[in-house]
């Protein structure tokens, strides 16, 4: 995904703990009749323009193929986080599994449902960054990232413009670390979390801390619109060679977007795990998804088919979301850390479907009419 992420939050229910204590120890064919008793429930309201359809697990192209196991494991980084109590008893047997039960796990406790609302699929990728800073400023590091201040909460603030040339962040202790290449912090702020390794040894990592509540405006649809390049040639790499070889109309390009994102320290992080996201728990690399979740809710196995220029066909868990994450068909793959991450996320931006996989009762509440 050229641009456009962030926003982070979660918590952990001490219920969900619970009932992964009650439960622990079923086998699988024992645990289906206490996830059976969950209360029924029934179809709300909804937009007419969405439509559910149930699929068969044979109706999913490579569901055989995939490797299972590893996104049970993913699954169960955060379902204990999920509330609802057929979700907690599902996430309690399959804290329980033994990795062969894995595809046996999501086809007795599932049904793939295929959400759409009149707008085709579209799947993009994010990473975390990984940039050369320093606890200093000097010469060379001499672009901080900035925790927030307190005045930037509850509204729209100063500017990027403003916040960079009015001197109002000068002398304020507010700088976490100096970096020596701003289109790299510009691509930092979007992607809302990241890496800093210090020339001092060790590294920082963090997360998004606040936006000055300002509008987002793509410096990519800028360049565009300029006629410096046609749609299909925009990159990240693309933005941050022009902004590099033309120094000055580049600072001004990244001045056309007025948001500006602050960080936070993740002092807790440990360096091998994946950044955080909006169930505040680690992301892993090609299982992670940001989604919607006005459609697909967070924690929920996702089978994903994308029909890029090499065919993507894997499980997924919904466990991040992101400012342009708008749809029933829309996700954004989590690719990894780094600059080859950078790289395979920059070039995704593919066709094909999304199927979530819901509890057997609330995927055929789904359906028009009760259950």
């Amino acid at each position: 995904m050229i641009e456009d992420r962030c926003e982070n939050g979660g918590w952990i229910g001490r219920s969900a703990r619970s009932a992964r204590a009650g439960l622990a120890g079923l086998g699988l064919a024992a645990a289906i009749a206490s996830v059976a008793t969950a209360p029924p429930l029934r179809a709300d309201h909804r937009d007419p323009q969405v439509t559910h359809r149930i699929l068969d697990f044979s109706d999913l192209d490579g569901w055989e193929d995939d490797n299972h196991a590893a996104a049970l494991k993913v699954f169960t980084e955060t379902c204990a986080d999920m509330t609802e109590p057929d979700w907690r008893n599902i996430c309690a047997v399959a804290q329980s599994l033994r990795r062969e039960e894995a595809k046996s796990f999501f086809q007795l406790f599932f049904r793939p449902v295929e959400i759409t609302r009149n707008q085709p699929a579209l799947f993009t990728g994010y990473y975390e960054p990984e940039l050369t800073g320093s606890r200093h400023p000097d010469a060379r590091f001499r672009y901080p990232l900035y925790a927030m201040p307190p005045e930037a909460r509850g509204g729209p603030w100063l500017t990027r413009r403003e916040i960079l040339t009015s001197g109002v962040m000068d002398n304020r202790g507010l700088e976490i670390a100096w970096v020596d290449d701003p289109v790299e912090l510009f691509f930092l702020q979007i992607q809302g979390s990241g890496r800093i390794r210090l020339r001092e040894g060790g590294s920082i990592r963090v997360g998004y801390g606040g936006a000055n509540g300002q509008p987002y405006r793509s410096v990519g649809e800028e360049l565009v619109r300029r006629g410096v390049y046609s749609p299909h040639q925009v990159s990240a790499k693309v933005i941050g060679n022009w902004v590099r070889r033309n120094p000055e109309e580049g600072q001004e390009l990244l001045f056309h977007n007025p948001s500006y994102v602050f960080f936070r320290k993740l002092d807790d992080m440990p360096d091998g795990r994946g950044p955080l996201g909006a169930m505040n728990r680690s992301l892993t690399p090609m299982r992670s998804i940001a989604v919607d979740p006005a459609y697909t809710p967070l924690g929920a196995p996702v089978w994903l088919e994308a029909d890029g220029a090499v065919p993507m066909r894997r499980l997924m868990v919904a466990q991040d979301t992101g400012s342009v994450i708008r749809g029933a068909q829309r996700a954004d793959i989590f690719t990894g850390s780094g600059a080859a991450a950078g790289r395979m996320a920059g070039r995704m931006r593919d066709t094909g479907r999304m199927v979530v996989l819901m509890p057997i009762q609330r995927a055929y509440a789904l359906l028009p009419g009760d259950i």
